[in-house]
């Protein structure tokens, strides 16, 4: 008798851990693919919206409105399917360790080991127009916990009277912690207004959610190189199938983008035009198969 209620305890243990939900962050192996993660699909409840249901799914605003251009963002409609774009092309650069960051489409990769067959990935806010993060190769040179903000000059000559410092605290924009890149003026950090995350509404830094920040500071070293760059179309292979991700609202010419890569990688003949112009007609975001 001792054994069997031992045993149901045990099954429900295990039962629980398998319905508790996944932590927020997630470690995604690549292997040989291009592609990460896998597509879902849900439905508007009473008081959703997506800005709630983009951080519950570790997703930026850009990414799940980009994918359901038919749904009021804020006011969805109860019971309409909305598409959980959980689903990525990495980004079109040498694997190597270190940090991606594509501000196309406002995500931050990270491989943590050199075999990069794992990855991380987390969604950001980036810089405005007229103070847009900059592209470039960067390293990371200091991690600090509960920073203080030291104001910059230029939101000072905006904001007259601003104080010229932070405390660490709620109020603090930087939030629970910032890695300095060697451009000396550039971080990725927190923020105490996590809306931002999915947008362009920064000073030229790099914006976490409050629960991702702690965990990419965790992972990340010093000295861990940062390559930002900007890519509005990708092209990934998965199981022997293209895929093409395309990103809204660069000025680039989005025909040429895709072809540019297709032909580099000698892949015109597995192409399905038809599909090709489609995704590029639509720019969801979600990688799309274009294979034949």
């Amino acid at each position: 008798m001792v054994i069997r209620v031992h045993a149901v305890v045990l099954f429900a243990c295990l039962l629980l851990l398998w319905l508790s939900p996944a932590g927020a962050v997630e470690e995604f192996y690549a292997g040989d693919s291009e592609v990460i993660g896998t597509m879902k699909w849900g439905f508007i409840k009473e008081n959703d919206s997506l800005i709630e249901l983009a951080r519950k799914y570790g997703l930026g605003y850009n990414e799940i409105a980009d994918a359901n251009l038919n749904l009021d963002p804020f006011i969805p409609k109860l019971g309409a399917s909305v598409r959980i774009p959980t689903l990525w092309i990495l980004p079109n650069l040498p694997r190597e360790q270190g940090i991606v960051i594509n501000l196309s489409e406002l995500r931050l990769y990270y491989y943590p080991y050199p075999d990069t067959k794992f990855v991380f990935t987390f969604p950001i806010g980036i810089g405005d127009e007229g103070s847009e993060t900059p592209l470039g190769v960067f390293t990371i040179i200091e991690k600090r916990v509960n920073p203080t903000w030291y104001v910059p000059k230029s939101i000072l000559e905006e904001r007259p009277g601003f104080p010229t410092q932070v405390p660490p605290g709620p109020d603090n924009p930087l939030g629970t912690h910032a890695l300095r890149l060697s451009s000396g003026s550039i971080l990725i950090h927190g923020t105490h207004r996590p809306w931002g995350v999915g947008r362009r509404v920064s000073h030229g830094c790099i914006r976490l959610y409050p629960e991702d920040i702690p965990e990419l500071y965790r992972l990340v070293p010093i000295r861990t190189k940062v390559i930002i760059v900007r890519q509005p179309v990708k092209l990934g292979q998965k199981n022997g199938k293209v895929f093409l991700e395309v990103h809204r609202g660069e000025d680039v010419n989005y025909s040429q983008e895709a072809l540019k890569l297709i032909k580099a990688r000698n892949l015109a003949s597995l192409i399905d035009r038809v599909k090709l112009s489609r995704v590029l007609r639509e720019k969801s975001g979600i990688p799309e198969e274009i294979s034949r």
